[in-house]
């Protein structure tokens, strides 16, 4: 849960890196940046910044900021219905992030929130820079952290369904609810 002034804040932040990383987004769109606190109320700490570019059937493009050291929990993409779930390729546009995968324990730069470590399994890491990318196919288990400065990236996947993306952490709930200041 975050509060409308924190939500306000948290788009103006967000609008700021994405002009800093040179990517022009209008007033309106600023006012579309999602919110994402993953109903663990503590944004600085996990959440992201999304502004949906593009959702269609068939395709989806977002930009995406985190704050520094901000952390998305660890998720995947399943399938729904047919659909063997989505087809992710992340491009880095400005600061750093750390992409964390199945593999072998590499995890240096980066960390597990403190009283969280059950809930991040996945332990091998990949740094990210400007011009950096990678793609996750359906269903494949990742989370990220942005280095100290932030991170704007793109994501351009195949239809987005990230109300029913599924985490590590079953008291996750995708849809921030916003309340009154």
């Amino acid at each position: 849960m975050i509060t409308k002034t924190k939500m306000l804040d948290a788009q103006e932040r967000a609008a700021v890196m994405f002009r800093m990383a040179g990517v022009f987004i209008t007033e309106e769109e600023k006012r579309r940046i999602e919110v994402v606190d993953f109903g663990l109320s503590a944004l600085e700490r996990e959440g992201a910044l999304i502004l949906t570019l593009v959702s269609t059937q068939r395709i989806a493009v977002k930009l995406l900021a985190l704050f520094p050291l901000q952390t998305e929990p660890e998720h995947w993409h399943p399938a729904v219905g047919t659909d063997p779930g989505k087809e992710e390729t992340i491009r880095v546009v400005w600061g750093s992030v750390y992409f964390y995968v199945a593999g072998a324990s590499t995890l240096t730069e980066g960390f597990i929130p403190q009283g969280r470590e059950d809930l991040y399994t996945l332990r091998n890491e990949l740094k990210l820079k400007p011009g950096d990318q990678l793609t996750f196919q359906p269903g494949e288990k990742h989370w990220f952290q942005a280095g100290e400065e932030g991170v704007v990236l793109y994501s351009f996947s195949s239809t987005a369904r990230d109300v029913l993306d599924a985490f590590t952490d079953p008291g996750i709930v995708r849809i921030s609810k916003v309340v009154e200041s």
